[in-house]
């Protein structure tokens, strides 16, 4: 379990946040400026706080009242970074032994030869970090900082500085890292997408303060909390992959509904995360036909929420989860839309974009 308390002032702004998370990839959400750096610099250590509690499982990094406040380089944390930042003057592999290197000897060690495979580095390990790719350099950050046997991985923002295609290679590796890595993972991003992928947990966070934590879907599935504003709102399904057909769509079972989508390249029986954006839902109180979408959803209002401008937020629930849909307060009026009316969620196969789908840990037993 991950426990973070921190309080601090500064000039003008205060952070003031609590929250804790179970094992697995916990993001910290939210705008520009709404204190996701602060909070993992405090965790770090890179900002001594006016006061609070940081501790994974049993090692304490920090606790005020009991004097206790590591140094950086004794909090056993590997960094990523928002660029890769591997040493120029040496190979890939010695960027690996690097971190080696400053694991304790006492440490349980990851094996190099396996992070090696999970992060498909092998091929570039007599390579120099000006001969890597931007997606390339972020995995072998990723490498050292495994190696160096960390109890927390801290990630800021580390797809940022990359392109689509170079987030679309590295998204994959924190999914597994997030399910094959017995090592807590605190992930910063204000990208929903991300967050709907690679979360576990979900702290959102808004002027210093956590406002919601939980599960991902439950978290994005709330029309109350809307961490990077309206226009990004959208809910998380999982779904199991069923076929690929052969004009180049694959069927997807969301809790007996059937969900086509481009071409995705896990294979049949996969449990995968889906980001449907509420932009891209259309609503009918009656069953629609004769329409060019594929994607039909039943279900139930669950709460309508206004904006401050002419939209709003409506939360659905259906037998696949939690549908969030933005449209303008007019519709919602025309449509009379009410909690516990029956509705239908319509969302074009196109419209769900390659990064908004991921791999989703199967539920243990």
């Amino acid at each position: 379990m991950l426990e973070v308390s921190v309080r601090h002032a500064f000039d003008g702004f205060t952070l003031d946040a609590h929250f804790s998370a179970p094992p697995g990839l916990t993001v910290l959400f939210g705008r520009s400026g709404s204190g996701k750096t602060t909070l993992v610099n405090a965790v770090a250590g890179l900002l001594m706080p006016d006061a609070g509690r940081i501790a994974a499982g049993s090692w304490v990094l920090l606790d005020t009242d009991k004097a206790i406040r590591l140094k950086p380089h004794r909090r056993r944390i590997g960094y990523v970074f928002q660029e890769g930042r591997p040493f120029p003057h040496l190979t890939v592999r010695q960027n690996l032994a690097y971190g080696a290197w400053f694991a304790p000897k006492d440490a349980p060690r990851e094996d190099m030869g396996r992070v090696i495979a999970l992060l498909g580095i092998g091929h570039v390990l007599d390579r120099r970090p000006d001969a890597l790719s931007g997606g390339e350099k972020q995995r072998v950050a990723i490498g050292r900082a495994l190696l160096s046997a960390p109890r927390l991985i801290l990630a800021d923002e580390p797809l940022a500085a990359l392109d689509e295609a170079r987030k679309a290679e590295i998204l994959p590796y924190f999914e597994r890292l997030r399910d094959e890595v017995n090592i807590p993972i605190l992930y910063v991003s204000h990208s929903a997408s991300e967050v709907a992928r690679l979360a576990t947990t979900v702290v959102a966070l808004d002027a210093g303060r956590v406002i919601a934590q939980g599960p991902a879907a439950e978290v994005l599935g709330n029309p109350a909390v809307l961490p990077v504003g309206a226009r990004e709102a959208g809910a998380v399904l999982e779904a199991r992959v069923v076929r690929h057909h052969a004009d180049g769509l694959t069927e997807l079972d969301a809790g007996g509904i059937a969900l086509f989508l481009p071409l995705v390249s896990q294979p049949p029986g996969s449990l995968l995360r889906v980001r449907i954006a509420a932009h891209d839902v259309i609503l009918s109180r009656g069953r629609p036909e004769g329409l060019s979408a594929l994607n039909i959803l039943p279900g139930v209002v669950r709460e309508v929420r206004a904006g401050d401008g002419p939209g709003a937020i409506v939360a659905l629930d259906t037998a696949g989860g939690r549908v969030l849909a933005r449209i303008t307060r007019r519709s919602a009026a025309t449509l009379g839309l009410v909690p516990g009316m029956a509705v239908h969620a319509i969302v074009k196969t196109v419209s769900v974009a390659a990064s908004d789908v991921g791999g989703a840990r199967a539920h243990r037993a």
